[in-house]
């Protein structure tokens, strides 16, 4: 850990937004200017789209995890938990690996501690339940198949048999529905290695509480999803939920009952639970702002939007320019304000000539006369 008086960047979360937020940041700031500081119990970035493939072994795990020492070279990596947040001190407890805790002081702070399944009191399910939220499950799950195909080709127990060769998915969004698709091509190919084991054994069931599956991509194209996965031998339960899977049997709604030793469960997301200890506010309409002692700096956050601290020395402002006729040079003036809809529309008459133009208008450079952005 780094003991530098420089101001420190705090990045809480080394996922998709903490690495991508952690690599402007170095790309914006001079040289030596802070430190940016990325914590997060991993010490890689998952890329979670990839994860059912990875289950089914379409691509291999170290294609889908990214380290996050390689790719934030100049910011400090801390593999560990932050515990607690004191705004007042600002002052950060993490939690190693190992050893004892300590405190990390910080001057800017960044939440992205990403997302966790979303669970319900259902029997059963903590005990049975498989999730889909890292490469180590996605992995597990496909291990945890094969060996069931395993089970029922080496036990001539109907009632083993069965279970081991049934497959219950809750969840049919995207997650659930590639996550079954993908499983199930898997076992179809490995059902051709097993003597006592062919597809028409397995039983693969996928629940949804919805009336439809895939809300991501649309109705149409989420019908289109739902019929391919029924022509493959997929059973879809809409409109019902999972009531109990205590020791492996999966009682629905509807009133099914189905004995499975695979339970997957990826019925949605909900924020980390973590953030209600750091004295943050949440919701949508939340807003926060921090002052540094030596100068000012607002951090803003509305709904899923943040805003980066603003202070005089990371912006710049352009010169303004004075529209005039196509072809003319443009000269600095003073701010002019228009409307950004008047780039495209015709140009004025030169006001030396007072001649109306008739040839075609072009855009500006700058569709409002005074514009600033982040300097590198």
């Amino acid at each position: 850990m780094s003991t530098t008086e420089r101001p420190r960047i705090l990045v809480v979360g080394g996922g998709y937004v903490g690495l991508y937020a952690a690599r402007r940041i170095l790309k914006k700031m001079r040289y030596a200017e802070a430190t940016v500081t990325v914590v997060d119990p991993r010490s890689y970035m998952t890329y979670q789209p990839f994860l059912p493939e990875a289950a089914a072994g379409s691509i291999s795990p170290r294609h889908v995890v990214v380290p996050l020492r390689r790719v934030v070279r100049g910011a400090e990596v801390l593999t560990g938990r932050v515990t607690t947040i004191d705004q007042d001190r600002k002052v950060a407890t993490i939690a190693p690996l190992v050893g004892e805790a300590y405190e990390l002081p910080f001057d800017y702070l960044v939440i992205s501690m990403g997302a966790v399944s979303r669970t319900f009191p259902i029997p059963g399910l903590a005990e049975q339940g498989i999730g889909m939220k890292g490469i180590e499950e996605a992995i597990g799950l496909r291990n945890h198949v094969l060996e069931q195909l395993d089970k029922a080709d080496s036990t001539t127990d109907e009632e083993v048999r069965r279970k081991a060769l049934t497959f219950v998915f809750v969840g049919g969004g995207f997650a659930g529905a590639e996550t079954i698709g993908e499983v199930e091509d898997m076992a179809r190919d490995a059902a051709k290695y097993y003597t006592n084991v062919s597809r028409e054994d397995m039983r693969f069931v996928l629940v949804d509480a919805a009336d439809k599956i895939l809300p991501e991509v649309g109705p149409k194209l989420g019908q289109y999803g739902k019929e391919h996965l029924e022509s493959r031998g997929i059973e879809i339960y809409l409109e019902t939920s999972m009531d109990s899977c205590v020791d492996g049997h999966v009682v629905l709604k509807n009133g099914l009952e189905v004995d499975s030793n695979t339970i997957v469960w990826t019925a949605g997301v909900k924020p980390n639970p973590a953030l209600s200890r750091f004295g943050l506010p949440l919701g949508p309409a939340a807003t926060w702002t921090a002052t540094r002692s030596s100068r000012s700096t607002a951090w803003t956050t509305s709904g899923p939007r943040a805003t980066t601290p603003r202070s005089r020395t990371w912006r710049r402002s352009r010169p303004a320019f004075r529209r005039s006729a196509p072809g003319a040079r443009r000269t600095p003036s003073t701010p002019c304000v228009r409307p950004r809809s008047s780039a495209t529309t015709s140009w004025p008459a030169c006001a030396a000539s007072r001649r109306r133009t008739t040839a075609t208008p072009t855009r500006a450079r700058w569709p409002v006369s005074v514009c600033t952005r982040a300097s590198p």
